[in-house]
């Protein structure tokens, strides 16, 4: 019996062959993907992926897993011949658990979706990326999804108290943990969360869920160097308790998205533009202290100016510009390089990088924005008539430089194929040997995402 009749004779109409496979399943959201998978299994149901795999397994069929396919570094691209599981219809809020503050959810699970569960419950789910709509929460698990509130709360991985995973052989293991404290011995979630489907298929979690804010103060504030953005990072960690986002645009960067959305918030284009975010709670005075706080900085000289939205609509109008959705239509070929750096090397980094791709590719756009107070870094880049060679040498323009800093070649994209070739510049052959043998041991026979983190 073929893989795919032992697959339709235990799952049914789950599985897909032929025309029933759309472009859907070609490539994620780099675009780079270039072959349809020989088939398409989607699973209701945890027992129906364990199927899925143990039968793949025994076949030796090379599986690879997709969520939402929003990520941009190749790693939900099948080759030729690949079998895909794809999560979208394992999806659905299990339990929210008001006195553990806890919610289980199902991987296929739109990342939006959960959040609304979340507030209509009372809480904050605070993962929370730009793709929210899209995205799913096993994807976000699997490649440790960071996101724009993780000065606050922390990147995914620091939101999850319990997993359940099934391995390559079709094997449950199932940690629904509630407990913040569990001191029992491995933490066997930490396996699969940013493994990128290669050690198992996450199929439900168990995630933390804080207190939600009455509402958020948002302030854009002009400067003049990134000596003060850091200062006044700091500044802000200390005296804002409720400091939940912090937002650093470099003004090529703010520049091109405020006249790509036909705005203008200052009477010249700063240095560097600082979305401030705080969450407040109905207490008396806040938004009083908010004011005094920029107040004091502009003072001190560390802002040169502030704006602070009046609405959540016009605090929109701030976000539009940093997440510079416009890039992706008025750009050719654009790039998003992500990378993590210590945060008092990032300014000289961006300057030192700038120049070297500008001296590369005298005719492209570069600009720099970033989450900053975690030390995360974006570079946005585009080069007209690119093509998949010109973007290798981007990375390898980029790369050398993010390993002389000491930094990470990704901060919350991943992996996969797309900086796989790239991965000795952030991690020693000793780390590289211990994710080989976990890889073994888990999938001795290679089939969960082959080809994708490690070679």
């Amino acid at each position: 019996m073929s893989v795919i009749e032992d697959l339709t004779r235990s799952l049914g109409e789950a599985v897909l062959t032929g025309d029933r496979i759309t472009e859907r399943y070609r490539s994620d959201a780099s675009l780079t993907g270039r072959n349809l998978p020989s088939a398409v299994v989607r699973p209701a149901s945890t027992t129906e992926v364990a199927t899925a795999l143990s039968i793949c397994n025994a076949h030796r069929r090379s599986v690879v897993p997709q969520g939402g396919m929003t990520g941009l570094a190749g790693g939900a691209n099948p080759d030729a011949g690949d079998f895909v599981i794809s999560m979208e219809r394992l999806s659905g809020i299990e339990e929210i658990d008001a006195a553990a503050a806890t919610m289980t959810v199902l991987a296929g699970t739109p990342l939006e979706v959960a959040q609304r569960a979340a507030e209509d419950a009372g809480f904050l789910l605070p993962i929370d990326l730009g793709a929210r709509g899209s995205c799913q929460i096993g994807g976000n698990l699997a490649t440790n999804a960071g996101g724009i509130r993780v000065i606050r709360n922390g990147v995914a991985r620091d939101n999850v108290l319990g997993i359940e995973v099934v391995l390559a052989d079709g094997t449950v293991v199932s940690s629904l943990n509630k407990m913040i404290k569990n001191n029992t011995g491995y933490d066997l979630r930490q396996f699969f969360i940013g493994s990128e489907g290669t050690l198992g298929i996450i199929t439900c979690a168990v995630l933390r869920l804080r207190p939600l804010p009455a509402g958020r103060l948002t302030a854009l504030c002009a400067l003049d160097n990134y000596t003060h953005v850091v200062s006044f990072l700091k500044r802000a960690q200390r005296e804002l308790s409720g400091l939940s986002a912090f937002e650093a645009m470099w003004e090529s960067y703010f520049r091109f998205n405020c006249e790509a959305e036909g705005r203008k918030f200052f009477e010249t284009s700063p240095a560097f533009a600082v979305i401030l975010e705080q969450d407040i709670h109905g207490k008396d005075g806040e938004r009083e202290q908010f004011e005094a706080f920029l107040g004091q900085a502009l003072e001190d000289g560390l802002i040169g100016d502030a704006l602070i939205a009046q609405s959540e609509k016009e605090a929109q109008t701030f976000w539009r510009v940093r997440e510079g959705h416009a890039m992706d239509r008025l750009l050719p070929s654009l790039v998003n390089l992500d990378v993590s750096l210590p945060i008092g090397d990032i300014g000289r980094f961006a300057e030192e990088c700038g120049m070297a791709l500008s001296m590369r590719f005298p005719s492209a756009h570069v600009s720099f924005f970033g989450h900053v107070g975690d030390s995360n870094l974006h570079i946005a880049f585009s080069v007209p008539d690119a093509d998949e060679e010109s973007a290798h040498q981007v990375d390898a323009v980029v790369y050398p430089l993010v390993a002389a800093y000491h930094g990470s070649i990704s901060a919350e994209h991943g992996i996969g194929t797309l900086k796989r070739d790239f991965l000795d510049q952030s991690r020693s052959a000793a780390e590289l040997d211990v994710m080989r043998r976990i890889k073994n041991a888990l999938d001795p026979n290679g089939i969960l995402n082959p080809g994708k983190v490690l070679r």
